[in-house]
């Protein structure tokens, strides 16, 4: 059976950026205004306050926090005024961690940052499907799989580079499904913890090239077509065919950036009888037709290497 948040985060192309141990101590602040790039944090000891994407959250050991896109943020001690004639925003290197606040002071808290960059083309569209900031309290396995990244960044070992792709595919799953359910925020996750639209959306996983109808969709789901469409777009935020079709976009752009692959038979593989069809529907979507969009990704991907 079709793994749909496998797939999704396996399409993102997470890779690692970097990682660091901080520390703060005293009254201490860090004020962020990032590229929209993925980050995660696991607080080791102590507690810490959390501000982004309009929520206030308060940390303690164990906590894991992951935003798929981070734009402004700020981490901060629970406490002001516990050093006074220190400006909370100090910051010093020290020889195995970045301290934050009072230099001397003793530690109120400890925490493992990272950041790291999703390689897919449609990178925007696949995050807009997830939750804006995941907060998970607790989860020791979570915890293990970042320490592992992390020490996989500092060393300099033969694979790194595919070890650690590998490893932030593993920790952004179980990121994910711990916090999937029908709880979860508006997105793929609310939608896969519903049991009737989780049937639904790994068959239309399983075949994305099925010439689905919203009332095959619905009969997969055990519902009527009007009570899926609703429900579906209550959960997830978009309409069954808009989610078939944003899907479909995102694997002809994978398949488009390979080498070797024909326009018919990437056509014949998202779900479109003919090039023609397909050029005129990606276009509409992409905003540049399928040959020109492969060219640019090959460029792109040449002058990476």
């Amino acid at each position: 059976m079709s793994d749909p948040l496998a797939e999704m985060v396996t399409l993102l192309q997470p890779a690692a950026r970097y990682s660091k141990l901080v520390s703060g101590a005293g009254t201490w602040r860090v004020e962020r205004q990032e590229t929209g790039q993925p980050f995660y944090c696991v607080v080791l000891e102590g507690y810490a306050r959390l501000s982004a994407e309009d929520k206030q959250l308060t940390l303690r050991e164990g906590d894991f926090i992951l935003i798929p896109a981070a734009h402004a943020f700020t981490m901060s001690s629970l406490d002001d005024g516990l050093s006074p004639g220190i400006d909370p925003l100090t910051v010093t290197m020290l020889p195995v961690e970045t301290r934050h606040g009072d230099p001397e002071g003793a530690p109120n808290a400890r925490l493992l940052v990272g950041h790291f960059a999703f390689g897919s083309p449609d990178a925007t569209l696949l995050v807009s499907l997830l939750p804006r900031i995941i907060h998970i309290r607790g989860d020791s396995r979570l915890s293990a799989i970042v320490q592992l990244v992390t020490d996989e960044a500092r060393a300099e070992r033969p694979g790194k580079n595919m070890i650690l792709a590998r490893l932030l595919e593993v920790l952004l799953v179980e990121a994910l499904r711990s916090n999937a359910g029908e709880k979860a925020p508006l997105g793929i996750l609310r939608g896969l913890g519903d049991p009737r639209l989780a049937v639904a959306i790994r068959r239309l996983h399983e075949n994305p090239s099925k010439e689905w109808t919203v009332q095959q969709l619905a009969g997969e789901a055990a519902l009527s077509r009007s009570a899926f469409f609703n429900r579906f777009r209550r959960a997830v935020g978009i309409a069954p065919m808009e989610y078939l079709i944003s899907w479909r976009m995102a694997l002809a752009k994978n398949l488009l950036s390979q080498e070797d692959i024909g326009i018919q038979e990437i056509a014949e593989r998202v779900g479109y009888g003919s090039a023609s069809a397909f050029s005129t529907a990606f276009t509409r979507f992409a905003g540049l037709p399928p040959s020109r969009y492969a060219e640019q990704s090959k460029t792109i991907s040449n002058a990476a290497a």
